[in-house]
């Protein structure tokens, strides 16, 4: 599940794998597009968080809906990705954008799907490979798998809000959980009955993830006796819920859902419950 710096940097002449630049900032989308022209990892292409990673925006589905599976597959072959291939997707940010691109790939079937430990920043502190080439298309062929078995939609969650056996896991940071700020959405305050875990608890302070361990140990303090495929994932928009459910599954705790539309979907019906504090 995860690729060290070491490791991918011997691999980067595999036509086998293929890397992808998730690089984004949620308060300036335009980020992404423009670090990636300024400087990547050799090969890399580029995966936009708002256009190749989600989908068509109703005003109802939130803020980063997913794309249907069949274009997901076909941004992915564009670029050279075949079911036998490894594909490696790194960020600036601890694997938040990153793990968006790695569910989506196990979304639609893929096994050999890692994201690149420690990131970009850890690639150039130890001055790798980078440069400003962007590489050419090899389509490949690539067919999507989806099991719709891996998400929750809204009305699941609304299921489940009662029930003591399943749990919802915000990523989002304690005081937009809490309510006390909302800097992106026009609603603050959680889903009811959703438990808070701030997505950066996951890492190390060099952007590395922590050891299974103790993530495995912090998961089930927060979850109690609850089956991991009683859990389910959600943030803002569908993003950062993603590196949860990462970390769950790094952690041996595999199973868990996403709620991909989150809380900006969910936001979008007066009619849903709104909590705060």
């Amino acid at each position: 599940m995860i690729v060290s710096t070491a490791t991918l940097a011997t691999q980067l002449a595999d036509p086998a794998w293929v890397v992808f630049d998730c690089r984004h900032d949620l308060a300036d989308p335009a980020k992404g597009a423009r670090v990636y022209a300024e400087g990547h990892i050799a090969g890399a292409h580029f995966a936009a968080v708002d256009t190749s990673l989600s989908g068509a925006k109703t005003g109802r589905n939130g803020r980063h809906p997913l794309p249907k599976p069949e274009a997901f597959a076909a941004f992915l072959a564009l670029h050279g990705v075949s079911a036998d291939s490894t594909v490696v997707a790194y960020d600036d940010a601890g694997g938040l954008y990153a793990a968006r691109l790695w569910w989506m790939a196990r979304w639609i079937g893929l096994d050999r799907v890692a994201l690149l430990d420690g990131g970009w920043p850890k690639w150039t502190a130890e001055g790798r490979a980078v440069n400003k080439e962007v590489p050419a298309p090899r389509a490949s062929s690539l067919t999507a798998r989806t099991n719709p078995g891996v998400l929750w939609d809204a009305d699941e969650v609304l299921r489940r809000i009662d029930d003591p056996a399943s749990a919802l896991v915000d990523a989002r940071a304690a005081e937009r959980y809490r309510g006390e700020i909302e800097p992106i959405d026009k609603v603050a305050g959680h889903i009811p009955g959703a438990l808070n875990r701030f997505y950066k608890a996951n890492l190390n302070a060099d952007l590395t993830l922590r050891p299974a361990t103790v993530l495995r140990q912090e998961f089930q303090s927060l979850l109690g006796p609850r089956r991991p495929e009683d859990v389910g994932h959600q943030c803002g928009s569908g993003i950062t819920a993603c590196a949860n459910l990462f970390a769950m599954e790094y952690a041996g705790l595999a199973g868990s859902k996403l709620y991909a539309g989150s809380w900006s979907e969910w936001i979008a019906d007066p009619a849903r419950p709104v909590a705060k504090g």
